[in-house]
């Protein structure tokens, strides 16, 4: 069965796309730690980061890198942090987290955003890529 995000990656799921080329894809976190947060997938359905092959797991830290920098540029914070936890769904995942402070990297620490904010902020990261 498909993962949840193999279900946004084929459009039958909505969500708000950052960036997509032939076999990665970036999207907002709809519950997000703070302004941005991102997350990264292969459109590759594996559970495990480690599990990739080489040349899928290089080219999703590429591909990360380069969303990382947009969002940067788009959300002010002091970096975008970076994690891979992905127990929540069985496909593999990276998060990209603006961080200002320890606490934004804390998956306990949640913002609430409008529709309208999450349009603007994965237009804004979109642009800057």
């Amino acid at each position: 069965m498909a993962s949840i995000f193999t279900k946004i990656i084929n459009g039958e799921i909505p969500c708000y796309k950052v960036a997509e080329d032939a076999d990665y894809f970036a999207f907002l976190d709809i519950n997000p730690n703070a302004k941005g947060h991102t997350l990264v997938v292969p459109k590759k359905e594996v559970d495990k980061i480690f599990d990739l092959d080489k040349d899928t797991y290089t080219g999703l830290l590429e591909f990360s890198r380069k969303v990382a920098i947009a969002i940067e540029k788009t959300v002010p914070c002091l970096r975008v942090g970076m994690s891979v936890i992905g127990l929540e769904v069985p496909h593999v995942h990276v998060h990209l987290i603006p961080l200002n402070s320890m606490a934004d990297i804390d998956f306990k620490h949640k913002v609430n955003l409008s529709k309208e904010e999450f349009e603007s902020t994965a237009r804004t990261i979109a642009a800057n890529l």
